[in-house]
């Protein structure tokens, strides 16, 4: 190791000193400066003769310009092959980034006007790399050469990424005639690596505002980049979405909008680094406990606004999970012995034998409502607890250390107890005036029947009703085109049936009237079947095979009077003539069926009584329109399950 260290001072003692650095390269935005030393010796001295640092690194004035086009724009003056051009600037050359090639506006023509680009100039528009002598030099982003550190995302340089948060969304649009607008997403002031995309046929735009409160707003009209409140922004517009792209840091605080230009709806995605602009400062110690004689004395930490720099509301720091609030300093102060006592006061260790002055409450007040949202309060004090257990009353201050407990707090947030009604019952009649009924019962938020509802809002129960169809009562006369009530409801009440890949009953056509005049019956053939989906045919099965109740397959029927014109009737005849449909209507009546399962399992609940239309003779369940004649029974309901649910 002493040979080595003996031949790098052999080495070094054949150059002479280094020269003073030259003036920089550039007077802003990052520029170079070189120093260079002679060799002293006849022989070859190993090493470099010259060294360069970074210089002038403060940012430009947005008029200044590209530096790397205020070279090619250097050349406008001198004719190409015997013309006059003005040149842009070709950036981000992979081969040769460090070459001034120019391309002449409004033509292809491309060319390398200088072999080196000035010293200073960045090798590619989104790095801090530099051209020095011709060559690509690494710069970190503490603008020093040959350094590796770079910025987070939150653009600190050598930063752990702390003082940004990533914010990430989704929008999808709701426009409509009456909403051709709305917004997407605010993003504010400091953001970085902003992406937007928009998938559909609607526009995005942007509105602005300055720190000064300076508004405007951008259409984004066609693709380019633009300059919006001196931040540099990427548009690109495509037939079925737009894509906005900021770098950052914004200048303003911007606010993405979209405005409707199609009836399908579109969706937009973003993405951006949101500066976390209110951070807790750690404030000086508050004054000591005791003027004599040993006491504490404590900091505490306050929310503080970077951009007004001002402090603010301990909630904005809160709104950031990343703002963690520094814990409170503790130490002894004044432990000077008081003049009046007698000698030299020991200070325990506070931690260990003084416990910290804290929050005590008292317990919360009755709520003020018992539903819907009341409020209940507490008083708050901070209190220190002395050596010998003894609790007093101190100053708040003593406390800050930890938020204050809350003082107020919503209680009985849920609804109030609400009459509920059921579906009304079928008309007591089949013709003209009538009643029917409905149930109506208090429910709570959990929807259990309670009590608590106000008779004054209840719903009634009870209205009348009016069937249209037309009540006729044969007393005198009877006309030849009229048709019984019940028999033109049960007409009007029946439904087809069509086969299905589930077994069913199939009735086919009714019968003519076995009477052309009178009273006589109609049949049809009633049939099990079921649709064969692979071959789209309909078979037939045994009765058996289907499920719920068959359709009747026999009914009476009304042909009229037996006289060509109107008739009038006896009232013999007439009792006659009603009679044989009476038979037939006695045949069948609604009957209760049991009770349907309990509407919860606990706690209380309702059972509801099955209503059917049944063959007196043969007890089965038939169609409802047989038992059109006959008033429908009321709604039945019983109370069920009233064990208390068990504790969750």
């Amino acid at each position: 190791s002493s040979r080595t260290a003996r031949s790098e001072e052999d080495r070094d003692s054949l150059w002479d000193a280094w020269g003073s650095w030259s003036e920089c390269s550039r007077t802003c935005g990052g520029g170079a400066s070189y120093s260079l030393r002679r060799c002293l010796s006849s022989k070859t001295c190993e090493g470099r003769n010259i060294r360069y640092r970074t210089c002038s690194n403060v940012d430009c004035p947005p008029e200044a310009g590209d530096f790397r086009a205020q070279q090619c724009s250097a050349h406008n003056d001198v004719k190409y092959q015997g013309q006059f051009y003005e040149w842009l600037p070709i950036s981000n050359d992979p081969d040769n980034p460090c070459s001034l090639k120019c391309q002449a506006r409004g033509a292809a023509l491309v060319v390398e006007l200088a072999p080196k680009v000035l010293d200073g100039t960045r090798c590619y528009t989104e790095s801090l790399d530099m051209c020095i002598s011709g060559l690509c030099q690494i710069v970190g982003c503490d603008r020093q050469l040959g350094s590796t550190v770079k910025e987070d995302n939150c653009g600190v340089c050598n930063g752990d990424g702390s003082s940004c948060r990533l914010v990430r969304g989704q929008y999808k649009s709701q426009l409509s005639a009456n909403k051709m607008d709305d917004t997407v997403v605010a993003i504010p002031y400091g953001s970085r690596q902003v992406r937007l995309v928009l998938k559909g046929p609607d526009h995005l735009y942007l509105e602005t505002k300055t720190l000064q409160g300076v508004k405007s707003e951008n259409s984004l009209s066609s693709t380019g980049s633009f300059l919006v409140d001196n931040s540099s922004i990427d548009f690109q517009k495509f037939p079925d979405k737009e894509i906005l792209r900021i770098s950052g840091p914004l200048t303003a605080d911007f606010t993405i909008k979209i405005r409707s230009a199609g009836a399908a709806d579109s969706s937009v995605q973003f993405i951006f680094y949101q500066p976390i602009i209110h951070r807790w400062r750690e404030t000086d110690f508050f004054p000591c406990s005791a003027s004599c004689g040993g006491g504490y004395q404590l900091t505490s930490a306050e929310c503080f606004d970077l951009r007004s720099n001002r402090i603010v509301a301990d909630q904005y720091c809160h709104y950031y999970p990343e703002n963690i609030k520094p814990k409170p300093k503790l130490q002894e102060c004044n432990l000077d012995p008081c003049p009046a006592s007698d000698g030299y006061k020991q200070i325990m260790p506070y931690d260990l034998y003084h416990p910290l002055p804290r929050w005590e409450s008292t317990p919360w007040t009755a709520c003020s409502l018992s539903c819907g949202g009341g409020i209940q309060t507490r008083s708050v004090s901070c209190v220190e607890e002395d050596i010998q257990g003894h609790i007093s009353p101190v100053e708040e201050w003593k406390c800050m250390y930890t938020p204050k407990m809350p003082i107020v707090q919503p209680c009985n947030i849920f609804d109030c107890p609400k009459w509920l009604a059921q579906e009304w019952s079928p008309c007591t009649v089949t013709c003209g005036q009538g009643l029917r009924y409905r149930v109506v019962l208090c429910i709570d938020h959990r929807g259990m029947h309670t009590g608590g509802c106000s008779s004054k809002t209840k719903p009634h129960i009870k209205e009348e009703c009016i069937v249209p169809t037309p009540c006729y009562k044969p007393k005198e006369k009877l006309p030849v085109e009229a048709k019984l009530p019940w028999y033109k409801q049960a007409q009007e009440l029946e439904e087809g049936a069509v086969v299905s890949e589930e077994p069913s009953f199939i009735p086919e056509a009714w019968s003519t009237c076995s009477v052309t005049c009178g009273v006589g019956s109609q049949v049809r053939l009633v049939k099990c079947q079921v649709l064969l989906s692979f071959s789209q045919s309909v078979a037939d099965l045994p009765m058996d095979e289907c499920e719920g109740p068959k359709p009747v397959s026999q009914r009476a029927c009304y042909s009229g009077p037996c006289s060509g014109e109107a008739t009038e009737y006896t009232p013999e005849e007439t009792e006659l003539l009603y009679s044989s449909l009476q038979e037939f209507d006695e045949l069948y009546d609604w009957e209760y069926e049991g009770f349907t399962e309990c509407s919860e399992s606990c706690g209380g609940g309702v059972q509801e009584a099955v209503v059917t239309c049944l063959n007196k003779q043969t007890r089965e369940t038939v169609e409802e329109t047989l038992c059109v004649t006959s008033r429908r029974p009321p709604q039945l309901l019983k109370a069920c399950s009233l064990d208390p649910c068990p504790p969750r």
